[in-house]
């Protein structure tokens, strides 16, 4: 049986499911993605908003009979294949004598640990009101849940404090010799995976995985055939935190807290936790004030004139204060697994903290970033190309790369370039099939200040009234950080709370119960950054506009991006054409594609930052942008709402 079989006019979508629209682009990347299953090799498919992607690479992944790991960048689109599209494909393809045997994984912090959770009820902090009330809901959860996954405890703040004191990870997990080892979520989900043909994960635990097997050994992931990267755009940004290392405060004193539990559980109590936490102290607070930017995640540049001879000094007693537990550890952890495993977690930071200062010049990029309430430093590699070309193109038997936004200025050479694919692949480049002009409107005011001005905030809420007043809320206000995020919601919230709309703010609650309250709202107004710019999918009448505060370039003082820059300069060539602009124009891309989702979609699109009309840029920014009506006033959008349809 071939996937247009099944996706086809004819097929059993079509025919089960109200509403379901046969796209023949869809059968294009069908075709492509099967062939690419039974021949080998790489492809790259461009497949624009309302292809029907995921359908398209999910039907010959199943009928391929081969172990298929599903990437996505994001946890939201990995909950929807879980909660959406799989089960669809299960029930109708039943029917059809088609199993659909899938498994999701994802980092094993997004788990409760039993071990973990019931230490903490027996701990001192159970004590404390708020941890005694966070407690309490996740034990009513615990009695119901089949996953133990975070995304469905949905009573919990998504920043409730107590999750980092019952969640599984890495560093804490102790395997077989667990009491709860049977019942782990973690051990269920691992065996899950063993046996599933499909396997969905995301990015960050894919390149986690990929990381492991090529410099440390070992793996999470089960061994594969076929990879298949959905939202591939972003694979750059993710593989390089996975290529690099990091040392943080909060990872080291999180390991002297665990070794002093497990080293107290055998009665053992040395003092070398407290070394390592005065170690790690004076270190720390001989480093530069990180002083984080918007938009370049904290970090600045970490120079080796930084380690003088009194940091080398710190540094040095930090490294001591590591080897010192590590070799602890392993004598008196011959009967005890958490011991032994605080001796590999030392080991590990030892070596991370190695990494940094010896970074290879031109090669790495040493930085300094602010880490919530805390210090981090680490090393991060400049290009990844050569990496992804050998641990994974090279060693993987087939590898689908696809996106909404692949191509740049039409082609595929950007993202080519970025991720080391060389030589002849197949390359698909598939329109969307919808009518932009008669469905989307882009709203392009140039009376706003520009947005670096300190009055931009305050302007920008105006717009934003005027245009839910226009639309009647339904909204996604997209920002690119979380200061102008906030922002905007302070400035927005009175009047929209007397208008009667519902506003809901990333961070308040989980992404996808965020999500939820949006669709059943109906009305509401959403103000969230750059992980709703891409990945989610709200179709029908409860999102109707879309307004995106400033474009999206990449913070010009991240030392990572300034290296990268400097590189392609050194080449010959423009790093803001060869870097900056294209990588801009596919975040607005992916911005913009949140609105229309299917054929009966219709909406707005606000981008509220001038530069896109005033500087010579703006016209490689709007070519890249489907062909929506342009509006230049908040008349125009009225009218272009009100149009009969």
């Amino acid at each position: 049986m071939r996937a247009s079989d099944l996706l086809g006019p004819d097929g059993p979508l079509v025919r089960a499911l109200d509403g379901y629209e046969h796209r023949p682009s869809q059968l294009a990347m069908a075709d492509a993605v099967e062939n690419v299953l039974r021949e080998g090799g790489v492809t790259l498919v461009e497949a624009g908003t309302g292809t029907g992607k995921t359908m398209a690479y999910l039907v010959p992944a199943l009928l391929s009979g081969r172990k298929v790991i599903v990437s996505t960048r994001t946890k939201n689109l990995q909950d929807q294949l879980r909660t959406q599209d799989l089960p669809l494909l299960r029930r109708v393809l039943g029917p059809e004598g088609i199993e659909v045997d899938v498994a999701f994984m994802k980092g094993l912090s997004n788990y409760l640990c039993l071990r973990r959770f019931e230490a903490t009820r027996r701990s001192a902090l159970a004590e404390e009101p708020w941890a005694r009330r966070q407690l309490a809901v996740v034990e009513r959860w615990r009695e119901t849940t089949a996953s133990g996954e975070r995304s469905d405890l949905l009573d919990l703040e998504e920043d409730a404090g107590i999750w980092a004191h019952v969640q599984s990870g890495s560093d804490t997990r102790i395997g077989a010799r667990c009491p709860h080892f049977e019942d782990c979520f973690v051990t269920k989900m691992r065996r899950a995976a063993d046996e599933a043909q499909l396997v969905v994960v995301n990015h960050h635990l894919f390149f986690a995985d990929l990381a492991m097997r090529g410099p440390h050994g070992g793996a999470v992931l089960p061994d594969y055939d076929v990879v298949i990267f959905d939202e591939a755009h972003a694979i750059e940004d993710v593989a390089t935190l996975f290529f690099g290392s990091e040392v943080s405060t909060g990872k080291i004193a999180r390991l002297a807290r665990d070794a002093t539990g497990s080293l107290g559980a055998i009665k053992d109590g040395t003092p070398l936790p407290e070394r390592l936490r005065a170690a790690a102290d004076a270190f720390f607070l001989a480093l530069p004030e990180p002083r984080p930017g918007p938009g370049s995640q904290g970090r600045r540049d970490l120079p080796k004139s930084v380690f003088t001879a009194e940091l080398e000094q710190r540094f040095f007693a930090l490294d001591d204060a590591l080897e010192a537990l590590e070799a602890h550890c392993r004598l008196a952890g011959r009967e005890s697994e958490s011991v032994r495993q605080i001796a590999r977690r030392a080991g590990e930071l030892r070596d991370d903290l190695a990494r940094i200062p010896d970074a290879a010049e031109g090669r790495a990029v040493p930085w300094i970033a602010q880490r919530g309430h805390g210090t981090a430093i680490g090393v991060s590699p400049v290009d990844i190309s050569s990496l992804l070309r050998e641990e994974l193109i090279y060693k993987t038997d087939a590898v689908v790369f696809t996106s909404a936004t692949l191509t740049t200025g039409g082609s595929f050479e950007f993202i080519r370039q970025r991720l080391g694919i060389e030589g002849e692949v197949d390359e698909v480049d598939l329109p969307s099939p919808f009518r932009f002009p008669e469905q989307a409107a882009l709203y392009l005011p140039s009376d706003l200040p520009d947005p670096r001005e300190p009055a931009f905030a305050d302007v920008a809420a105006e717009a934003i009234l005027a245009l839910t007043g226009i639309t009647g809320g339904g909204a996604f206000v997209l920002c690119t950080s979380f200061r102008s995020m906030n922002a905007l919601a302070q400035a927005c919230r009175p009047t929209l709370v007397d208008r009667d709309h519902r506003v809901l703010v990333q961070g308040e609650a989980p992404k996808g119960s965020l999500l939820r309250r949006f669709r059943d709202a109906g009305d509401a107004v959403l103000f969230a950054t750059m992980s709703f710019w891409e990945g989610v999918d709200v179709p029908g009448e409860a999102l109707r506009l879309v307004v995106l505060d400033k474009l999206p370039f990449q913070a010009p003082d991240d030392p990572l991006l300034r290296a990268r820059s400097q590189a392609i300069e050194a080449s010959g060539a423009s790093a803001f054409r060869e870097l900056h602009l294209p990588t801009a124009a596919l975040t607005l891309q992916q911005g913009f594609g949140r609105l229309i989702r299917s054929t009966r979609d219709r909406g707005v699109v606000a981008i509220l930052d001038k530069r896109i009309r005033t500087k010579g840029y703006g016209r490689y920014l709007l070519d890249s942008l489907p062909d929506a009506s342009r509006c230049y006033s908040l008349d125009e959008v009225r009218a272009f709402w009100e149009r009969p349809q």
